[in-house]
């Protein structure tokens, strides 16, 4: 995401390293999303995270009081690759249900009870909530919604 002349410039902008993961997947453990996430949660200060980057897997994984949200973007070589990759996910995760309509935001998508998943170009996004408690935040917000809102915050500065 570029931030124009007249934006509020993020205090941590992530770069991608050659050979390392893309700008896109850097953003799932970037300024954004993390205040995101404190906004989502009321949380008081901004957890801490720890990043991995394998077999074009970044993952990174914030720890959130009472147990860790774990972010990862899989890039593919293509969107063709991308899709092929999600329908093995969507296959192999027990408790896959698509996500439809507007929900979906014009996407391939599939949510469980604690994860949401998105596909958009090269890029398959994972937002996986099974650590957490059932319910987080002020607002008593399900895993499940969690991981969903999370995941559209990322797809929207991906938009951007």
């Amino acid at each position: 995401m570029a931030a124009s002349p007249s934006a509020s410039v993020p205090l941590y902008i992530p770069v991608a390293a050659a050979g390392g993961p893309s700008a896109e997947a850097l953003m799932v453990c970037g300024e954004e999303t993390r205040a995101n996430i404190v906004r989502i949660l009321a949380l008081p200060s901004s957890p801490g995270t720890a990043a991995s980057w394998a077999d074009k897997l970044y993952t990174c994984t914030y720890a959130l009081p009472g147990g860790a949200l774990v972010l990862s973007v899989k890039e593919a070589t293509g969107p063709d690759a991308a899709h092929a990759y999600f329908q093995d996910l969507q296959r192999s995760t027990a408790g896959a249900a698509p996500i439809e309509g507007l929900a979906n935001l014009g996407f391939p998508a599939f949510q469980t009870p604690a994860s949401a998943v998105f596909v958009k170009d090269n890029f398959v996004l994972t937002v996986d909530g099974a650590a957490l408690p059932d319910t987080l935040g002020p607002h008593q917000v399900t895993r499940a919604a969690f991981a969903y809102q999370v995941a559209t915050t990322v797809l929207a500065c991906w938009s951007e």
